[in-house]
């Protein structure tokens, strides 16, 4: 793999390299977001101030917006977005029980209808082809549906409803009609479509973890339907790569093969193809701030790290890996935390190469695919920022939301980002 060094790679998942703390010497730059001037306290009027009413005191409301246009037909939070593969439509799925298809090249966006679920909409995706849509929501339901009239309508095909609520549902990026799912009670299944009817047929169901699936990945997906592998993680400190035609764990990472260390996982992703040199490689993050390389051939782990040291007045969750992304041309990879800070790893010597620093909760990393050095962060603040991953310098920031940004989607090759906002609309900005 381009970026982890060669003896790493030679060791198996018991070797597991000393943990490490990332101190200040070893970052070697380090930036603070700083979108707004604080504004000095008038110390004279601190008594006058105390006399007043809480209702009189004055609420100040940033209302910056540099978005190009919106959607606000959700009625709750958006809790996710994604793109159709080829097609200018648009999938929101939100608090408010339903799933939107909107346009996104027309100003303003056209609606183009609504599918009902029982509960939060909180995953979902096309399939390559665009001939179906997924959607999973927090009471277990998965529903189906096909494309009509080269997609402009689009009829339920078929429903699932194994567990009691999912955690997160991926749909296989190459082979159409193949999507997996977590669930709160550690299992994992994976379902593919029949192309005629849109029927489902059950490939695999896993039973391993002893808790919450936090999350998952297909590996290895350049080669097809010949290898079908799917890698999840849970917070029970578990990490399993499954042959989903099999059902049967290829390998195995428990607390022991990391060295007796608690890591809750919750944040898993995968080195692309063009950095991984044909082996299959995923990272994976805890809620306590561990970090894990893994090898998915064989399971070995091929650097742990714990990523910060907290100070007394921190809580542990402030270390929370929330998101990881990989650049698909340079060897780097970043991190964002729940204190707010993302590392920006350069995985040939993995070393920190920049710590950037938002005001608020980092919700989601991305690294554009066409240059492979923009790096996108959302964060609970409303805003999200672009940096050049190189100099770690801002080159832009999308203003327009009061309340977090919980998912965004990058389209159109890099020119439009579009937002899943916490006060239930999402935002359509012009990248620079």
């Amino acid at each position: 793999m381009s970026g982890l060094p060669t003896e790493q790679q030679q060791q198996t998942g018991e070797q597991v390299p000393e943990e490490e703390f990332i101190s200040t010497n070893e970052v070697e730059q380090e930036i603070i977001a700083d979108d707004a001037e604080d504004v000095p306290m008038d110390e004279d009027n601190d008594s006058d101030d105390e006399e007043l009413p809480i209702e009189d005191e004055p609420i100040e409301i940033d209302m910056s917006n540099n978005s190009i246009g919106y959607f606000d037909k959700h009625t709750d939070s958006v809790f996710t977005v994604f793109h159709h593969p080829t097609l200018p439509l648009v999938c929101t799925g939100g608090g408010d029980n339903v799933a939107n298809l909107w346009t996104s090249h027309s100003q303003p966006p056209k609606f183009a209808g609504s599918l009902k679920h029982s509960e939060s909409v909180i995953g979902g995706g096309f399939t390559p082809d665009g001939q179906f849509l997924v959607t999973g929501d927090m009471n277990g339901k998965v529903l189906v549906h096909k494309s009509g009239k080269g997609g402009a309508t689009w009829k339920p095909c078929a429903e699932l409803q194994e567990v009691e609520e999912i955690m997160w549902i991926k749909v296989h990026p190459t082979v159409s009609g193949l999507f997996a799912f977590g669930a709160t009670d550690g299992s994992v299944w994976c379902y593919q479509i029949t192309p005629k009817t849109g029927q489902l047929e059950q490939i695999m169901s896993g039973f391993v973890h002893q808790q919450e699936c936090s999350m998952g990945e297909f590996v290895g997906v350049e080669d097809g339907e010949s290898n079908v592998t799917l890698v999840t993680c849970s917070v029970d400190s578990t990490i399993i790569a499954w042959n989903c035609f099999t059902a049967q764990p290829i390998f195995k990472i428990t607390q022991s093969e990391i060295k007796g260390i608690e890591a809750p996982w919750i944040s898993l992703s995968k080195c692309p193809a063009s950095m991984s040199k044909g082996t299959p490689v995923i990272a994976c993050g805890s809620n306590n701030g561990v970090l894990a390389i893994v090898n998915c051939n064989n399971g070995a782990v091929l650097q742990l790290t714990t990523v910060m040291e907290l100070k007394p007045d921190q809580e542990e969750l402030d270390a929370s890996i929330e998101s990881i992304a990989w650049s698909t041309k340079l060897p780097l990879m970043a991190i964002g935390l729940v204190c707010g800070e993302i590392l920006l790893y350069d995985t040939l010597s993995w070393r920190v190469r920049h710590k950037i620093t938002l005001e608020d909760s980092v919700t989601k990393l991305y690294f554009d695919e066409v240059q492979g050095f923009n790096l996108f962060a959302s964060c609970i603040n409303g805003k999200v920022y672009e940096y050049d991953a190189r100099t770690g310098n801002e080159v832009f920031v999308c203003l327009g939301h009061n309340m977090g940004v919980l998912d965004f989607i990058v389209t159109e090759k890099g020119k439009k980002l579009i937002t899943a906002g916490d006060e239930g609309v999402s935002l359509i900005f012009q990248l620079p």
